[in-house]
This record gives structure tokens, sequence and C-alpha cells, in this order.
């Protein structure tokens, strides 16, 4: 299972007539209109994979934002790609997208909401909010699937008020919509051949927006670059044993006050980079 997770995420060299992928793979652009930005997976989900992008720009004038699920149709298979995801994907059948909107998407369970897989009551404090439980814990549980959270978050670029957005991004005031935000999709094995589509926004469960899909064929992420989201980046989660690369990162942001100090050490430009930008 290690070994399949750890793969190197890209999407698929099938997809929307509007889209524009970068050499890598691993980036998304829709190049004109609104429409035809729809994206798979290069590779099925193995469960509890998390298919994870950043939103990297926007584009003003459009109603609707990014959208995000799982299908059980081999893209190759597809005679043409659809227009949009929902909904003409989705009437192909064994297709579970779920639109990403300005407001949370956050399925209310019976009793209670979803945090991390698990129902939660409704505790309050003593001011009458409820606690916030994000971050505390290396990993986001969903059901009983650990996924590593250092990635799950976005972080503002470099600049005047970075540390402010940082922060905003971490307790996930800003919109689910807005640039920089991560959202993934992964699935949780529920029963024999069944699985619960989950939907995550920056280090947050959404809970169970589609329940009881089979899994008798391999499940491909979809992620439609749609009206006002404009580009998008694949973002590399790691389950095994960190990456050199990634152990000298934290090495390096465990000693700096603020990311923006990275420019004023001696090392190589393309690992301040890497350190600035995860």
């Amino acid at each position: 299972m290690a070994d399949v997770f750890d793969q190197f995420m890209a999407f698929h060299s099938v997809h929307g007539t509007n889209v524009k992928l970068d050499p890598s793979g691993t980036q998304a652009t829709r190049v004109e209109s609104f429409a035809n930005g729809v994206c798979f997976s290069k590779a099925p989900l193995s469960p509890g994979e998390i298919f994870l992008v950043e939103i990297e720009e926007k584009e003003l004038g459009w109603c609707g934002h990014l959208r995000i699920g799982l299908t059980a149709h081999d893209p190759r298979t597809l005679a043409t790609v659809p227009e949009y995801s929902l909904p003409d994907l989705v009437e192909l059948g064994d297709s579970w997208v779920f639109a990403i909107t300005r407001n949370h998407n956050k399925v209310i369970e019976d009793g209670g909401e979803v945090e991390g897989g698990v129902e939660q009551p409704n505790i309050i404090d003593e001011a009458g909010n409820k606690p916030k439980i994000f971050f505390t814990d290396t990993h986001l549980y969903v059901e009983n699937m650990g996924i590593p959270r250092d990635k799950l978050v976005g972080r503002s670029r470099p600049g005047r008020y970075s540390h402010i957005l940082d922060d905003l991004y971490k307790t996930n005031a800003l919109p689910p919509t807005a640039r920089r935000s991560r959202i993934g999709v992964v699935h949780v094995p529920k029963g024999q051949g069944y699985a619960d589509m989950h939907i995550i926004i920056n280090g947050e469960d959404m809970g169970a927006s589609a329940k009881k899909i089979p899994t008798n064929k391999p499940l491909y992420a979809v992620v439609d670059v749609f009206a006002a989201t404009k580009c998008v980046r694949i973002v590399q989660v790691e389950y095994g044993f960190s990456s050199l690369q990634t152990l000298c990162r934290k090495t390096i942001q465990k000693h700096i006050i603020h990311r923006m100090a990275l420019d004023w050490l001696e090392l190589p430009e393309l690992l301040k980079h890497y350190c600035k930008y995860e």
C-alpha cells in the first residue's frame, strides 16, 4: 500500500478541450471560455489516497467554481470528454462530482457534524462557540484512513501581509474558493464492495458527500476547472517516510521566524522556492 501511495500524482492526458497541462502534468489551466475544463487523475486512486489540488489562479466575471469528485470511467474509454462534470459526466453514470461553493459544503450527519470522519457532538465552549480542533494532530483521519496534514492547507505567497493570510488559511477563515485553497477528494471503504467519498477543504473533512460507491471498478479523481477557477496545481502528499527534500525544508522552516526570511539566507534559489511554496 505504501508503494501505491508514493506514486507521483499527475493529470491524465485525456481532458477537456479548453485545458492546457504544463510539461509536468501537474498544473491544469483553462485557456478560454468557462467550460470544457474537466480533468482526471492519471491513475486510479487507492482507498485512503487523496487527490489534492491548490487553486492557483482565478478569473473574474464567471459564476461558479471548482468541481471535484470521482468517476469509475477510465478516461481513455470516453468517446469525448463531457463539457461539464455537472451534469454531463454525472449523467453518464458511475460518477460522483461535488460543486465547491463560497460557503463550506460540510455534510451534516445525524445529531452532529463530521470531523475527521467521526461524528462529533455539538459541543460549545463558554463563549458559545464550537472549539477549534484543526491542525492539532499530524494526520487527518477519515474513518480509519490517515492523511498527513502538512500539505492540506495552502500558504500565501510571500508579501507584505502574507503572515496574516497564512493565519486566515490555517483557520479556514477564507472561502474554499479563494486562491491558495487546497481541495482534495478521497474514498474510504465502507463494507464489502463499497466506499464513501469525502471532500477535504483546507484540512477539514466535509463529510461523506457520496455514499455506497461501488468499488468493483477503479476510481479516478475528477477535477473540473470551471468558471471562476482558472488554474489548479496538484499537491503531492507523502504518506510514508518523508523525502530528504521535505526533511530539509522542515529543518530550515523550524529555524526562521517567517518565510520571507528565507530571502536572507545563502541557499540555492530552487531550495528557497521549495521552502516558500511547499
